[in-house]
């Protein structure tokens, strides 16, 4: 098989609108399959039924008759987010408690910092495992570089071990430690290292294993869990041609354009409310009218391919529900996707030797860019659009770094048609799945270890209406990575960032009436702020949070702002010559 062609998507459309008509109280005999969808750092309103021009008609449609959910957290960054949904609790108990790449030597390696989903948890594949699903995986593991994650529960694999990779053949990796020698990603399957196809496009490709693990288990009699973790729109940006044309020229008119755009569709269809306004972003980073003609130009280039990968993306979602249609299982599939975290607007020239590798080796002349050869981002300016209306974005504790679209689908399974706006979490899809499936997670012990419960709580009384939210009104909710933290206890939330980002203090914030978090209230409200903070080291207690002092103000990635000077050098840069 070619897994770079892309099949038509018309035939699921119209069978997900005709699922859509089924009666919400149908129910079925058969225990329901499970599809899971991750996308990597997708913006809050990067598809269209959040808001976007992008065309993502195959989630959109899921969107239109399914539910919205607008107030859903993970964490500000891929592999502490994808720990919890693994486990269904804290990462700082699942062993991210930092990003495995960016620990330091005080906490690598302690009860939480092992930069592995550890064995203190049992897996959700392995719980379903157990209760007889077929577990199948395609796309980004990032949980353990060295790990046949098969043991974790997995029937079949195809993965991504790393946090990211060339989404090409080429099978590049994305952190050089000798500017010399073009770093290489590991991809697996089934345990296995293998080498990449030269056809090989990565959301293409993880489409085809699903369904090809999907296809081959078919006779097996059980139902699916089928995890689908896409690497797109994760840089290095690429796409096809055919993708990229779609959105030549989009986006000439630059951040604040987009972000105008977006929100004013975004009260349209009612996701925010009529008076929201934009957060405008950070002032320290250049606006778009102050851009050399060269550098808007290569600018809009990056936002056309980004764009066109999640187009591309949806394409491939579409081709595997219009799969699961012609087998006739999808009126019996629970669908859910996620962004694993807010758009990503740091600078990722700083990890390691990267800056050295990428001028020196690859073409990111506007010409190339999203063609193999080119190694490039889309910055902050694009990011903060891509989180319309909310502050800054991944890395971030702000909203627009933890607070991602979210889609549930399954009309035939009691999931209702609707936009809920109550806070969720990604902690709570593990037992939502659980309960869904009718598996039991098993507690504190496992195979004769201790192991850790699950903390999170299930949506599917809240996804089938039959309750108005997941978690008490009172209930605190808290997140902390890199030194930055932030705490929510009903309509408010404290955040702590370090400067030039944040204040260097605890700001607090009333988010039922500042969404966009531009009014910092810690001032005027004292004893709400003392409130919170109380809340804070029982959070850090019960997870087992180490922290260090000055920990966020390290330099390296999301700190050290240099996105505008590597532009300025590969704007003015021509394409290199074929050697």
């Amino acid at each position: 098989m070619n897994i770079f062609k892309s099949a038509c998507t018309v035939l699921v459309l119209g069978t997900l609108a005709a699922s859509a008509m089924a009666p919400a109280s149908a129910q079925t005999a058969k225990r329901p399959n499970i599809l899971l969808i991750v996308a990597d750092d997708l913006g809050y309103n990067d598809i269209g039924s959040f808001g976007s021009e992008i065309s993502t008609p195959n989630l959109d449609k899921l969107a239109a008759n399914g539910v919205r959910l607008t107030s859903y957290y993970t964490t500000p960054f891929c592999s502490p987010t994808r720990s919890i949904l693994m486990s269904g609790t804290d990462n700082h108990l699942a062993g991210f408690g930092d990003m495995a790449e960016l620990m330091t030597k005080d906490v690598r390696g302690k009860p939480g910092y092992e930069g592995r989903l550890n064995d203190r948890v049992v897996p959700l594949p392995q719980v379903l495992h157990d209760a007889g699903y077929r577990t199948l995986m395609a796309g980004k593991w990032h949980l353990g570089n060295n790990e046949n994650i098969n043991n974790r529960g997995f029937d079949r694999s195809f993965a991504q071990m790393s946090g990211g990779a060339s989404h090409w053949g080429d099978q590049l990796g994305i952190v050089a430690f000798d500017p010399a020698k073009p770093p290489r990603a590991d991809y697996r399957e089934d345990g296995k290292s293998i080498t990449l196809p030269k056809d090989f496009y990565s959301s293409d490709a993880y489409a085809s294993k699903i369904i090809e693990y999907l296809d081959q288990t078919k006779g097996s009699g059980k139902p699916f869990f089928a995890y689908l973790a896409f690497t797109a729109p994760h840089w290095p940006l690429a796409a096809p041609e055919e993708d990229i044309k779609k959105y030549e020229n989009r986006y000439n008119g630059g951040y604040d354009a987009l972000s105008r755009e977006r929100l004013a569709s975004m009260k349209a269809k009612g996701l925010v409310a009529s008076d929201a306004t934009l957060y405008g972003g950070h002032s320290y980073w250049p606006k778009w009218n102050s851009l050399p003609a060269d550098q808007q130009r290569s600018e809009a280039k990056r936002m056309a391919v980004y764009a066109a990968m999640v187009d591309r993306m949806d394409q491939q979602i579409g081709r595997v529900l219009s799969y699961l249609e012609q087998q006739g299982e999808l009126d019996n599939t629970f669908v859910f996707f996620m962004s694993d975290n807010g758009a990503d607007g740091n600078s990722v020239y700083d990890v390691e030797r990267n800056r050295e590798w990428i001028h020196g080796s690859m073409d990111n002349s506007t010409e190339n860019i999203g063609k193999p050869g080119s190694f490039i981002e889309y910055g902050p300016g694009w990011a903060q659009a891509g989180m319309t209306p909310l502050r800054m974005y991944k890395s971030f504790m702000y909203e627009g770094g933890i607070s991602v679209p979210a889609i549930v689908w399954g009309p035939k399974l009691g999931v209702g048609k609707d936009i809920k706006r109550a806070v969720t979490h990604v902690k709570d899809l593990a037992p939502t799945l659980y309960e869904l499936a009718g598996a039991k997670h098993p507690g504190t012990e496992y195979q004769g270890k201790t192991v850790l419960p699950v903390t999170g709580k299930s949506m599917l009384g809240y996804l089938t209406g039959k309750q108005a939210s997941v978690h008490e009104a009172n209930e605190a909710l808290g997140w902390e990575l890199g030194g930055r933290k932030a705490l929510r206890k009903g309509d408010w939330k404290i955040v702590y960032s370090n400067k030039p980002w944040g204040s260097g203090e605890w700001e607090l914030y009333n988010l039922a009436n500042d969404r966009a978090e531009t009014n910092d209230l810690a001032a005027k409200n004292p004893e709400k702020l003392k409130e919170l903070v109380a809340e804070w080291p029982r959070y850090v207690a019960e997870n087992g949070v180490i922290e260090i002092d000055n920990l966020a103000a390290r330099p390296g990635y999301s700190n050290a702002g240099k996105y505008y000077e590597d532009l300025t050098l590969e704007a003015a840069s021509k394409p290199r010559t074929a050697k």
